[in-house]
């Protein structure tokens, strides 16, 4: 057979070249183990599969995963470096694909079942891996070593530090999860807290649990499109927290610009979102972008970060401070995959096989991707300073890390 031969002598190339801790079987009880001590055993049950070794890259390699033409045995996250090793050294180099922003495929109708496939798969789902105020952001840690309820609490009071929130402050949040950020706001900085989420499943649990904690004189999550909420100068601070991501590089100008009405003169306002490493806003290589694009996040865009300073400053947000989590967010993930490895049973009865091979590849992916720099994070903070002259923030970043 053509491609089972050509498999061989790309087995034989990469041998070559040094060990890879990979074993191959092969539907017909060949086996190729490329080194002595093997960590990861790739599976391959037809020889319809083989395709996707022939010129493999990230994208292909985990499509025929999720799709189950090929079965990985071994640890998730060595199954990933040994993924991007095959498709270094099998697959032709391919660069990131340049964004498409000449059509809009941010509509309203279209964000919200971008959203609702991504996030209503279960909440008992996500329940398994996250901590369990249900952050799904990136955590931060001071030292390192702290575990992910500590680190994610620990963000959350970065956040509110950053933005100087004070009791009677109006406060929004911007793709609110499920509620963790206004409830921290609201109970521990006497914040008048609202939310908004375009998912139905994280509207009726923050709600709940709003409820739950008494807390729902001073804090609630709407089902709400952020192009939706009225006003003029509304909120005093404004937080948007893994949400931009969603917008759209298109849209860019007219989210900051909404960040700018809805805050009064003198607010602030905190964007936390992924970002690309490429100053064209390329999306991640190798396939990764491209598999994300199609199983995880559908119309997901990664701007570069030049990109959305200079929209920012354009609407007329003033960029005060920017602090870069990467390492913080490769751990992050790597907490989340681990937690869901240790889950899977009960994570596969919630969202079945195939949800659950996604979500696999995407976590340990994820954490591959922010570990290598593929992509990166940042906080952004910035003003409405309708006195250019005035001091709305401290004189130093002391203030952030008491």
């Amino acid at each position: 057979m053509l491609l089972e031969t050509r498999v061989e002598k790309k087995v034989a190339e990469l041998r070559s070249q040094g060990e890879l801790p990979l074993a191959i079987e092969l539907w017909n009880g060949k086996r190729y183990a490329l080194a002595d001590h093997v960590d990861v055993t790739l599976r391959v049950p037809g020889a319809s599969a083989l395709k996707y070794l022939a010129d493999p890259d990230l994208a292909s390699l985990g499509r025929a995963f999720v799709e189950g033409y090929i079965d990985v045995e071994g640890p998730i996250d060595e199954a990933l470096r040994t993924a991007e090793a095959l498709s270094r050294c099998w697959g032709r180099p391919k660069k990131g694909r340049l964004p498409v922003v000449l059509r809009n495929l941010h509509s309203k109708k279209r964000d919200a079942e971008a959203i609702r496939y991504h996030y209503d798969i279960s909440n008992d789902f996500y329940a398994l891996w996250l901590d369990a105020r249900m952050v799904y952001s990136c955590a931060y840690y001071r030292n390192g070593d702290e575990d992910l309820e500590t680190a994610q609490a620990l963000k959350l009071d970065h956040i509110c530090r950053k933005l100087q929130l004070q009791p009677g402050d109006r406060f929004l949040d911007i793709g609110c999860g499920w509620g963790a950020l206004v409830m921290w706001a609201a109970e521990r900085y006497g914040a008048q807290a609202t939310g908004i989420t375009l998912s139905q499943n994280q509207h009726a649990l923050a709600n709940e649990r709003i409820r739950a904690a008494g807390l729902q004189d001073r804090c609630r999550v709407l089902l709400q499109d952020y192009r939706e909420v009225p006003g003029e100068g509304v909120f005093d601070k404004i937080a948007s927290i893994g949400m931009f991501e969603h917008v759209g590089l298109k849209n860019l100008k007219l989210y900051f610009g909404i960040l700018h009405r809805l805050l009064r003169d003198g607010g602030i306002a905190l964007n936390h979102g992924i970002t690309s490493v490429d100053p064209d806003s390329r999306e991640v290589g190798l396939g990764a972008g491209e598999f994300i694009e199609q199983y995880v996040f559908p119309h997901g865009e990664l701007p570069h970060l030049s990109l959305a300073l200079r929209e920012m400053s354009a609407a007329g947000l003033e960029v005060m401070d920017v602090e870069t989590l990467r390492l913080h967010y490769a751990r992050t993930l790597a907490h989340w995959s681990g937690r869901l490895e240790a889950h899977r049973d009960a994570a596969r009865e919630h969202a079945g096989e195939r949800r659950l091979r996604i979500w696999r590849v995407y976590l340990a992916g994820c954490a591959h991707a922010f570990e290598r720099n593929w992509c990166t994070i940042q906080q952004v903070l910035a003003v409405k300073n309708g006195d250019p002259a005035g001091h709305v923030l401290p004189w130093s970043r002391e203030y952030m890390y008491r």
